[in-house]
C-alpha cells in the first residue's frame, strides 16, 4: 500500500499528435484493465495495462480526423470514439475490431459517454442538444434540448438518473433521464465547461472550466456548493475517485492536481508533462490516476488509499 502520491509509469510518443482524450476500463469477464487514448492524430489506441506498465494492444483505424472524446461500456468490454469526422465508432475490445460507426450528422459528436447500463451513448452536439444513440441498434434515440450553445462536455450521473451537460458559454444543464425535463440551469462559470464528473453517489457535480476555476454543485437543490482555485489557466477535465474521497484535475498549466473531496483542498500536484493535460481518469478502485495530453505522453500516478 502506498502512502503518498508518485508518478509510476510514462509512455513517452504514445501518439504522433497531441492527445485530447484518455479512459481506463475492466473488464467484468476476466478482470484486465483497459486504457484507451484517442488523438488528433485520428487513431484510438488500446493499451493493456499490467504489471505496473502499459502494452499497446491495438491501434484503431478509421476515424478520418481528430479523436476528441472516448469512453468504455462498464462492463469493459467495448469502447467508443468520436471525432472531429462526425462519427462514432463502437470498438470490441476483445477483438480490436469496429462494430459499429454512427454519423452524428455534421460537425455533431463532440465528447461521448456510455450510460450507467451501457445501452446508450450521449454525445454533445454543437446546436445545443445531447444526441442519444442506442448501443444495439446505432442509431439516435432521441435528444435533450438545452436550447444552448456548442455542448463541449456531458457526464451521467452513476445512478443514471441524471445527464448533466457543460457549453462552450459556461452554461451547465443538468437533464432528468426518465421524463427528458431539463431539471437545473447553473451559471457558475463563464467561459467553456471542458468537463464534469459527478460524485459516485451522484449527489455532487464537479465543473471544469475554461475560467481557470472548478465548482462544486449539489445536484439535487443546484446550489453552489464550492469554488476552488489552484490551476494557473484553463481546467480541462476532471474525475471523482470511485471511493469517493477525492477528485484530480488537469490543466494547460501543464499540471495535474488531485482535491480532498470533503476539505474541498488540493493535496497533491504533479508537474510532469511538458505540455496542456486534455485528460485524466481514476482507475476502477481509485488507486491510480492517468494523464495525457499535447505533449503525446501517458502518465500513470500511484495514489495512496
Amino acid at each position: 500500500m502506498t502512502t503518498q502520491y508518485s508518478i509510476l509509469f510514462k509512455q513517452e510518443h504514445a501518439h504522433d499528435d497531441a492527445i485530447w482524450t484518455a479512459a481506463w476500463g475492466k473488464s467484468e469477464a476476466d478482470g484486465t484493465e483497459t486504457i484507451i487514448t484517442g488523438s488528433l492524430d485520428d487513431m484510438v489506441k488500446v493499451w493493456k495495462w499490467s504489471d505496473e506498465k502499459l502494452e499497446l494492444q491495438w491501434s484503431l483505424e478509421g476515424h478520418q480526423l481528430g479523436v476528441v472524446s472516448v469512453d468504455i461500456s462498464h462492463n469493459g468490454g467495448i469502447a467508443a470514439s468520436s471525432s472531429l469526422d462526425a462519427h462514432i465508432r463502437l470498438w470490441d475490445l476483445e477483438s480490436g475490431k469496429q462494430i459499429k460507426s454512427m454519423d452524428a450528422g455534421p460537425v455533431d459528436a463532440w465528447s461521448v459517454a456510455f450510460s450507467p447500463d451501457s445501452k446508450y451513448i450521449a454525445t454533445g452536439s454543437h446546436l445545443g442538444k445531447v444526441n442519444i444513440f442506442g448501443v444495439e441498434s446505432g442509431k439516435k434515440e432521441y435528444s435533450l434540448d438545452t436550447r444552448g450553445k456548442f455542448i463541449l462536455s456531458i457526464a451521467y450521473s452513476p445512478d443514471g438518473k441524471y445527464l448533466a451537460s457543460g457549453a462552450i458559454d459556461g452554461i451547465i444543464n443538468i437533464f432528468d433521464i426518465a421524463t427528458g425535463k431539463l431539471l437545473h440551469t447553473l451559471e457558475g462559470h463563464a467561459m467553456p465547461i471542458r468537463s464534469l464528473t459527478f460524485s459516485p453517489d451522484s449527489q455532487l457535480l464537479v465543473t471544469a472550466s475554461d475560467d481557470g476555476y472548478i465548482k462544486i454543485y449539489d445536484v439535487q437543490h443546484a446550489n453552489l456548493a464550492g469554488t476552488l482555485s489552484g490551476h494557473g489557466s484553463w481546467v480541462l477535465s476532471v474525475a471523482f475517485s470511485p471511493d469517493h474521497t477525492h477528485f484530480v484535475s488537469s490543466s494547460s498549466d501543464k499540471s495535474v492536481k488531485v482535491w480532498d473531496a470533503s476539505s474541498r483542498a488540493c493535496v497533491n500536484t504533479f508537474f510532469d508533462h511538458q505540455d496542456q493535460v486534455w485528460s485524466v481518469k481514476y482507475n476502477n478502485t481509485g488507486s491510480k490516476i492517468i494523464s495525457a495530453g499535447d505533449d503525446r505522453a501517458i502518465h500513470i500516478y500511484d495514489c495512496p488509499m
